[in-house]
């Protein structure tokens, strides 16, 4: 186990920010009625009304930031690779990301019609930043950021409902992405909780033919391959890190296992959004703009459909030891970064501030939420269904503060 860093608290006025929706404290939605039919003896300082529960999403709060992969299968005219006759580039990246989210925006009405009482929705705004960090001269995931996919949205948590239509709670991502597509991802099912670690299943790149199972592999997908439409081409040095090999790339949910390698996460809670829910088939969906489509009837048609998307999500409670370090009272506080269960492993930092003297180094349990999703576009293009495949883990960006009670 790697040794942890203990340091004194340093405030740095240049660090960079990221990607953030900013609305103003006061800002809270709620229901006019009361205020626009002047009743009278009616409160009208909304502040006061509770917002409508957040379920799950309340874990949904700062900012996380972490790595993980991408993969997609790019339509391709030859200008890519001019000496390789092929409509497709598959384009795979290491990346970094940042998914930062605003308090909970309050009291959403939506109107019931009928037998159906109004409810009131409550969500969170999102914003989510990947970068690719592929170093093609290392096969490490060192290289300079570079911007590949930015997407502002809301997490929405929808009460049940027994008239119309008849739905236990249920929640609702909403998101739009720069290429020209907006999302609307529904999760029907309850969510689940469980003991222990998640159990996450594989995750196939593979494309198929539009409206069957039938996989039609390409030789892209083989990593030691150089000379395929992929970008990078040349993945030795990748094999050689670890970072890409065949193994992610026949299940790129191997990343998230890997991350996770050694971890003990004592508590996991999943779902899954989908623009196509199967049980009901109620709403959802996705939108696309022209480019996308293509005309009706040409050929080829569409450039890049993207049809319909899914995401998983595992909110993981991880324990940590750290050993708090002899300190005294008035001395300031300590910023101890929890030891990492394998080499490169994301942790997060603790900020520590003991409730009395510490004489000797003590050892406690510390926990932090953690973030795993692994997310499946389905882009349709020259005759066949392209997964589009992204996964990450993430921590907490700032310190987490620790609770006196870890000190009993």
């Amino acid at each position: 186990m790697a040794a942890q860093v203990a340091l004194p608290i340093v405030h740095s006025p240049n660090k960079p920010t990221h990607p953030s929706i900013s609305l103003p404290s006061t800002f809270k939605i709620d229901s006019q009625d009361n205020r626009l039919e002047q009743k009278t003896n009616t409160p009208t300082d909304t502040s006061a009304v509770q917002p409508p529960p957040l379920g799950v999403l309340a874990n949904f709060t700062g900012t996380f930031a972490g790595t993980g992969f991408n993969s997609i299968f790019r339509p391709d005219n030859g200008q890519t690779f001019p000496n390789i006759t092929s409509d497709n580039v598959l384009e795979i990246n290491l990346t970094t990301e940042t998914l930062s989210f605003s308090p909970g925006i309050g009291n959403v009405p939506n109107r019931g019609s009928g037998t159906q009482s109004d409810i009131f929705l409550n969500g969170v705004p999102y914003v989510q930043a990947i970068n690719d960090v592929s170093n093609t001269a290392t096969g490490k995931a060192d290289a300079k950021p570079s911007a590949i996919h930015f997407e502002p949205g809301l997490w929405m948590h929808v009460p049940a409902t027994t008239s119309d239509p008849v739905l236990g709670e249920s929640l609702v991502r909403m998101g739009s992405i720069p290429h020209g597509t907006t999302i609307n991802a529904q999760c029907l099912a309850p969510t689940s909780s469980i003991a222990g670690p998640p159990t996450i299943a594989p995750v196939d790149m593979t494309p198929f033919l539009i409206g069957t199972s039938n996989k039609i592999p390409f030789p892209s997908q083989t990593a030691s391959n150089e000379n395929t439409p992929r970008l990078p081409q040349d993945l030795t040095k990748f094999i050689a890190a670890g970072t890409i090999t065949q193994a992610v790339l026949e299940d790129p949910n191997t990343v998230l296992r890997n991350a996770i390698d050694g971890q003990t996460i004592t508590k996991t809670t999943v779902f899954t959004v989908s623009t196509a829910p199967t049980t009901p088939e109620l709403g959802g969906g996705t939108a696309n703009i022209a480019f996308l489509l293509g005309a009706a009837g040409a050929n080829p048609a569409p450039n890049a459909n993207a049809i319909q998307m899914s995401a998983t999500f595992w909110i993981e409670e991880v324990q940590y030891k750290i050993v708090v370090p002899v300190h005294k009272p008035g001395e300031p506080p300590l910023k101890i970064a929890a030891p990492a269960p394998h080499p490169g492993a994301q942790v997060p930092t603790f900020l520590v501030d003991p409730p009395h003297e510490i004489t000797a180094p003590k050892m406690i349990s510390v926990t932090s939420t953690q973030i795993q999703y692994s997310q499946k576009v389905i882009l349709n293009f020259a005759g066949l269904s392209w997964p589009h495949i992204s996964c990450a883990t993430l921590i907490p960006e700032k310190e987490l503060p620790v609770p006196v009670s870890a000190f009993d």
